[in-house]
């Protein structure tokens, strides 16, 4: 299945949150899903460098990137928004939110959403 970027860009209103207010817990997902921008081969088919600068804003707003298969138009109903596996081992050290839970203990690993659930 292929997925226009503006799939992958919900405005903030929409992009799911990737902790849980009662516990603390930061989800992360335990490993890359099948067409992480973060692959080799641009299955996502995002223009050049736009990777890059999807982490440089993230980074710069002391934030993160929700993993695409986990966003609402993505993903099956009921599948909760993580942290992405491949912006997470690129720049896990530099994610407030992933210091912060692993400092407390509380980061969750998920696994990817199952296709076609």
């Amino acid at each position: 299945m292929k997925h226009s970027e503006a799939q992958l860009e919900p405005d903030d209103e929409t992009a799911p949150a990737v902790a849980d207010p009662a516990t603390g817990e930061v989800r992360v997902l335990a490993r890359l899903c099948d067409t992480c921008i973060y692959r080799p081969g641009n299955l996502m088919n995002l223009t050049p460098g736009r990777v890059r600068q999807l982490a440089a804003e993230a980074l710069t707003a002391n934030g993160h990137i929700v993993c695409h298969s986990t966003l609402p138009a993505l993903a099956p109903p009921g599948t909760k928004g993580a942290i992405c596996r491949g912006f997470a081992n690129a720049h896990g050290n530099a994610i407030l939110a992933l210091r912060i839970a692993a400092a407390f203990g509380r980061i969750v690993e998920v696994p990817p959403p199952a296709k076609g659930a």
